[in-house]
């Protein structure tokens, strides 16, 4: 049994990361959802992306002291912004990450925090991306990020999704759901936190 902590996207807890949460605990795993938003949702990413400018840095403070529900070793799943959170999470508690996943979202860890920390020594990363994410950061965000992990002596693992957007396991997000993306999605994951 893995402790998993999932980060939901600025959209809150939606069927995406529920129906995750759902698959996880089915394969005997430990899942707390670290809700920033507190149970508020929302249907599209304008007033959701409003709301993330507004809380700032609070969201990553909130998102740490959350995080330690989990006392002892877990792994960070997260998805677009909340990869950014189970990335700086991961950072802050280099001695209890086992490992880190982001759907979209991953990002240099200059982006994380003061920009100071160093990704955790021998953690390895995944990032699952949609082929038609309109979030993508692109391809030098990305060569950054592999930068950081392979650095702290990790092997970061790159998937794309030729079918999927954004938060392609997202039923709710029909322009991005792309349930063959999503199932190949959690059996990938499924096999990331039974290591």
């Amino acid at each position: 049994m893995t402790d998993i902590l999932l980060f939901p996207s600025v959209l809150g807890v939606r069927t995406g990361v529920t129906d995750t949460a759902a698959r996880l605990r089915a394969a005997g795993h430990r899942v707390e959802v670290v809700d920033v938003l507190d149970g508020t949702t929302f249907d599209s990413y304008e007033p959701a992306l409003e709301r993330a400018r507004a809380a700032g840095a609070t969201n990553e403070a909130t998102a740490l002291e959350r995080s330690r529900v989990v006392e002892g070793p877990f792994v960070a799943v997260g998805f677009s912004s909340g990869a950014a959170l189970a990335m700086y999470v991961a950072t802050q508690r280099p001695d209890d990450v086992r490992g880190v996943v982001a759907m979209g979202g991953a990002m240099p860890t200059k982006y994380l925090g003061d920009g100071t920390t160093p990704w955790p020594s021998g953690v390895p990363a995944q990032e699952h991306m949609g082929a038609h994410d309109d979030f993508d950061d692109g391809p030098e965000v990305r060569a950054e990020f592999v930068a950081d992990v392979e650095k702290a002596g990790a092997t970061p693992e790159l998937f794309r999704y030729e079918g999927g957007g954004h938060l392609f396991n997202e039923p709710g997000l029909p322009d991005e759901h792309d349930p063959a993306a999503a199932e190949e999605f959690y059996a990938r994951l499924l096999a990331f936190v039974a290591d």
